[in-house]
């Protein structure tokens, strides 16, 4: 979820999940002497019981127990693979055991999907991936369940992976494609409506595959500190294709990275580069330096903007609601012209007349379902409605806090056109804002769709899918 503002369902997630972290014992380490399955078993585990994050829970994990090259690969590729597919091993599990599966103890659940993943989608042995499991369940301390764990996996071995997926796959065409890239159908219908026509013709499911594949990591060169060429030299990466800031870094650490300890550079999507530099791009009339983030979140786009900004003589506000996160971007964005408040963007309780206002709303985060592997079982599509009625809200606002001519871009990680552009029409319905064409302020860019806004795919541009409109105040 981009943006800064938490809207009242993700708060509520957020104080459970904290609660868990607080109140729950320390579940004591499943050991079986494999170290890379032990890790991705507690990952699995630990995603369900504690709704943790896999992508940070892995990496301590490897880190406190020395899980290094080969090991590490594979305990990554075992347990974010689980984590992704888990809709289509829950349906095999399901299929072949005797229980609900909400009525199978989660660990015995973590240890099946782990295991059913290595049958259906790795070269593990078959004996291999069986046994292992098995074992993880009784090092668990459900022993009691090891008999039914083993004829679970047992009889998923007596069916080849393709057969599996022939006999469960549904017969509706959308529903046919969520299955088999292992999403859920209402995310499948949500990309195939914002494809268009493309979707129907095949591209939804290449749009779906994309978020199985590992992301580039897409660095920003800081403008006025440091160019990308010279940040493409330092880092061995290669020069992005569309930003002028930006680097692909293909291997290593990215904080380890001189240029980004040191300010000179950071970690930021592509596609999040070229949002915050159209903001920059557009003309507007007696610019009197006056830029606004409203939604400033972990001030990725605040730093660009502030680079920007430095560059012309102009000042950015940041507004961020939560006082963690505003600390957090007063360290990214040391030394540059911007100010961080600590407000509700909907009435930051600012002075009117900005030159140009950025809106990165609070969303869904659909666009970014590869950074998160367990993220597309964990979304609800009931949780949209809340969403847009929030960023029909801080569009507004934004659009009162611009002067006259002033240029409001509003943008969401998420492709969902409820929360693209039914916001971006509701709002122009009322009058105020004219939209522009947000294409004329990107590098040439193919793909980007056939009407005034921008939307980004990872299958065509290597971003996130990111969307943003341009509006300019009456």
């Amino acid at each position: 979820m981009s943006g800064g503002f938490r809207s009242r369902a993700s708060g509520r997630r957020e104080e459970r999940r904290e609660s868990k972290r607080v109140s729950k014992p320390q579940v004591k380490a499943t050991r079986i002497g494999d170290g890379a399955r032990e890790a991705a078993f507690e990952v699995v585990r630990r995603v369900a019981t504690d709704d943790a994050y896999a992508n940070l829970v892995l990496p301590r994990l490897l880190r406190e127990r020395n899980i290094t090259g080969r090991d590490a690969a594979f305990a990554t590729e075992l347990a974010y693979g689980t984590l992704r597919a888990q809709g289509v091993l829950d349906a095999v599990i399901a299929r072949c055991s005797s229980r609900e599966l909400d009525k199978i103890a989660p660990e015995v659940l973590a240890a099946l999907r782990l295991g059913a993943y290595q049958l259906l989608y790795t070269r593990v042995d078959d004996h291999a991936a069986v046994d292992t499991s098995v074992r993880l369940v009784e090092a668990a301390g459900a022993g009691q369940a090891k008999g039914f764990a083993n004829a679970i996996l047992r009889t998923i071995t007596r069916t080849p992976a393709e057969q599996w997926l022939d006999d469960l796959t549904p017969s509706d065409p959308v529903a046919a494609v969520a299955f088999r890239t292992a999403h859920p159908e209402w995310i499948a219908r949500s990309f195939g409506t914002a494809l268009g026509a493309s979707g129907a013709e095949g591209e939804l499911e290449a749009a779906l595959e994309a978020d199985s594949q590992r992301p580039v990591v897409h660095l920003v060169a800081r403008p006025g500190e440091i160019s990308a060429a010279e940040l493409a030299a330092i880092t061995g990466g290669d020069e992005g294709r569309y930003s002028p800031y930006a680097v692909y870094l293909h291997e290593g650490d990215p904080g380890a990275l001189e240029p980004v300890r040191d300010g000179l550079a950071g970690v930021q999507d592509e596609g999040s580069q070229l949002i915050a530099r159209a903001l920059a791009e557009v003309d507007v009339e007696a610019d009197a330096g006056r830029w606004l983030d409203l939604c400033a979140g972990l001030g990725g786009k605040a730093a660009l903007l502030g680079s920007l900004a430095g560059i012309e003589g102009a000042h950015v506000d940041a507004v961020e609601i939560s006082e963690h996160r505003a600390e957090l971007i007063r360290k990214v964005i040391g030394g540059l012209p911007v100010s961080v408040t600590v407000a509700d963007g909907r009435d930051p309780g600012l002075e009117p007349g900005y030159d140009r206002v950025l809106v990165d709303a609070p969303c869904s985060g659909l666009g970014a379902l590869r950074r998160r592997p367990e993220a597309r079982w964990k979304k609800q599509e009931s949780e949209i409605g809340e969403l847009t009625q929030l960023q029909t809200e801080l569009l507004q606002s934004a659009l009162r806090l611009v002067k006259p001519g002033g240029v409001v871009v509003y943008s969401t990680c998420s492709p969902d056109v409820r929360e693209t552009r039914g916001v971006v029409d509701a709002v122009l319905a009322e009058g105020v804002a004219e939209e522009l064409d947000a294409s004329a302020y990107l590098p040439p860019m193919e793909g980007t769709g056939a009407g005034k806004s921008v939307q980004m795919w990872p299958h065509r541009h290597g971003t996130d899918a990111m969307f943003f409109s341009v509006l300019r105040r009456r």
